[in-house]
């Protein structure tokens, strides 16, 4: 009976210490984190909004459209005519000059091991799609001589946009957004903003006839860009951008040297003001050659030439502040409907990739 009435005996060590610990998990002020143990790795969620995104495909090849092939684009026509204007230099001779600058790409494919011409199964597609570029830079030589540099580069913008939208949608069945194809519309009324009163007062005689002469040969050298495009996108090869390269300026010189002693007089630049503009030309045309090569690889090709159209632009400027060419209210408004189809057809193109999606 007394045994029955006993109290509980005293608790062993153990049993006191999960006694304080079942209190401890109940009392608010003991439920903090504790800080002494390692944190657990970041999720992507938690992750900066820099180091969870990073730009698609289509958002580097426009990018790179722009600020490599555009900007230095918009140089070449203004200074291409500096050259013509200070020592008559031919347009088949500043092509040459401007090959020379490709030549030594070859040092790089040795160092490679590639060969120079490109695997023979897609040498013949590759010289295709120089002979396009090649073609494309000659028309656009020629017509900045006889037509102001801002409405040639226009032309030929405008032109090569709207052909490569049509080649891609017949060829390749690529189909384009209602917004791509506003911003195509938007160009195209641009493109006939900018030329359209030029067309309208042409002059009668020998001045009107090159002078329209020009923009069809700036025409033909937008369709043939979009065709080099559509060709370029077919190769798929191990240094595909330097073979190519390195064969505009070998398939450029070995058509443009016999070319000048039969159509054009070869003439030696005087001044350096000729030199310079040769030498920027040469360089200014590699690197937008370069960059629009590796640009309609990620997107498509009319989204690429509608981004190209920042050539007109600049090349507006350097008319007006260089040149000291005239710049009419139909130039400056038909750049602002060029702009705003630009920015209509990359806005929604203009994205990022989840690391975690990719991982």
């Amino acid at each position: 009976m007394a045994g029955a009435l006993k109290g509980p005996g005293p608790l062993s060590q153990e049993e006191r210490r999960k006694s304080k610990g079942r209190m401890a998990s109940c009392h608010p002020y003991f439920n903090l984190p504790d800080f002494t143990q390692p944190s657990p790795p970041s999720t992507p969620s938690s992750l900066p909004l820099h180091q969870r995104c990073r730009p698609s495909d289509v958002t580097k090849g426009l990018l790179v459209a722009l600020l490599g092939g555009g900007l230095p684009a918009g140089f070449v026509g203004p200074f291409s005519r500096m050259a013509y204007q200070a020592s008559h230099l031919p347009s088949l001779e500043l092509l040459i000059c401007r090959c020379l600058f490709h030549l030594p790409i070859a040092l790089l494919l040795k160092l490679r091991g590639d060969p120079l011409l490109g695997p023979p199964d897609v040498r013949g597609r590759a010289c295709l799609h120089v002979l396009f570029n090649v073609l494309s830079i000659g028309c656009a030589y020629s017509a900045v001589q006889v037509v102001p540099a801002g409405n040639a580069a226009t032309v030929r913008k405008g032109s090569s946009t709207v052909c490569s939208a049509l080649l891609a949608l017949c060829l390749e069945s690529q189909c384009l957004s209602g917004y791509d194809w506003c911003g195509l519309l938007g160009s195209t009324l641009g493109l006939i903003i900018i030329v359209g009163p030029g067309l309208g007062t042409l002059q009668e005689g020998p001045t009107g006839l090159y002078t329209a002469l020009g923009y069809v040969l700036a025409f033909l050298g937008g369709l043939a860009l979009s065709l080099g495009l559509l060709v370029y996108r077919s190769l798929d090869f191990p240094s595909c951008l330097l073979t190519v390269a390195f064969l505009f300026g070998l398939v450029g010189l070995v058509g443009s040297v016999p070319g000048l002693f039969l159509l054009q007089t070869p003439v030696l630049p005087h001044d350096p003001l000729s030199w310079s503009c040769v030498g920027a030309v040469g360089i200014l045309a590699l690197v937008s050659f370069v960059c629009v090569s590796y640009a309609v690889t990620k997107a498509h090709p009319a989204l690429v030439c509608a981004i190209l159209h920042s050539e007109v632009v600049v090349a507006l400027m350097l008319q007006y502040y260089v040149l000291y060419e005239t710049v009419t209210p139909s130039d400056i408004m038909g750049a602002g409907v060029v702009l705003g189809s630009i920015a209509i057809i990359t806005t929604q193109n203009l994205s990022c990739e989840r690391e975690g999606q990719v991982e």
